[in-house]
């Protein structure tokens, strides 16, 4: 049509092949994030909350300012390993994250809970409807990182999160087992279907050290890792260890407290993202 104004919502024209109506949520007036980049696995247990949380501590650590946004609304985990434990607060601007010791800003479903081991048994429109709320109703103030913490699988809230969120990039989280390849590209070629670019691969749980000699012992075979981001075209890889250790903070609400550098290679890629 050449008379085409690219405003669909204005637009009388019910058959137009080229509709590409928006889904965008707008962010909170309070609130400047430069940057969305969610964290999806194909399927639960791999660690995808441990990945985000370390990542973005090292962001934080780095100087930027990082916010989580925990869309786990069923299975959510976060405030727990920063030792969050308190309801969240709100204010003529709207709901105000929880701040943790290092100062990355925390919005979650247990915040909202009178008590935080109540099950959340919601139907998936409910589920995505409070992801939208956690970002346009919380007050982020100014952020350069906001982490979303999302569900496993190709549900309703990862398709509300790549719709309704600017969201920038993808970081896909899996383990070593063969049968995860196949939900790993699952996940990625819905991320791509949506036109997100997916800037990193985590293996998690790749190996565990022996404490005596630091022999790597393959828990669940060596995994396919690296071969799938290099398959992929993926820009970025990590392969972290089982790490008792940072269970172990994670478990106190001290994850803040790890140090590593397996993730540093993404942290550095990530930092490119304009």
């Amino acid at each position: 049509m050449s008379d085409c104004n690219n405003n669909c919502s204005s637009c009388s024209q019910s058959d137009c092949s080229s509709r590409k109506e928006s889904f965008k949520v707008e962010e909170n007036k309070f609130s400047h994030v430069k940057h969305v980049l969610g964290v999806v696995s194909g399927k639960g247990g791999v660690g995808k909350s441990l990945v985000t949380s370390e990542l973005a501590v090292l962001l934080n650590k780095k100087g930027y300012k990082v916010g989580i946004l925990d869309a786990d609304i069923t299975g959510p985990s976060i405030p727990k390993m920063f030792g969050i434990h308190e309801q969240a607060l709100g204010n003529e601007q709207g709901i105000l994250p929880a701040v943790t010791p290092g100062g990355i800003k925390i919005i979650s479903i247990n915040m909202m809970l009178d008590d935080e081991e109540t099950p959340v048994i919601w139907r998936g429109p409910v589920l995505a409807g409070v992801v939208k709320q956690f970002w346009n109703e919380v007050v982020w103030g100014e952020l350069d990182y906001l982490l979303v913490d999302m569900p496993p699988g190709t549900g309703d809230v990862p398709l509300t999160v790549f719709q309704s969120l600017p969201v920038s990039g993808i970081v896909i989280v899996t383990s070593p087992q063969e049968l995860v390849e196949m939900i790993v590209k699952k996940a990625y070629n819905m991320v791509k279907q949506m036109n997100i670019p997916v800037v990193g691969l985590v293996q998690n749980m790749s190996y565990l050290l022996c404490p005596d000699c630091g022999r790597k012992i393959y828990i669940y075979g060596e995994g396919k890792g690296e071969e799938m981001a290099n398959t992929l075209n993926i820009p970025s890889y990590a392969s972290l260890p089982i790490e008792p250790a940072v269970a172990q903070l994670c478990d106190r609400g001290a994850i803040e407290e790890f140090s590593h550098s397996y993730l540093d290679q993404m942290i550095a890629y990530i930092e490119t993202i304009a």
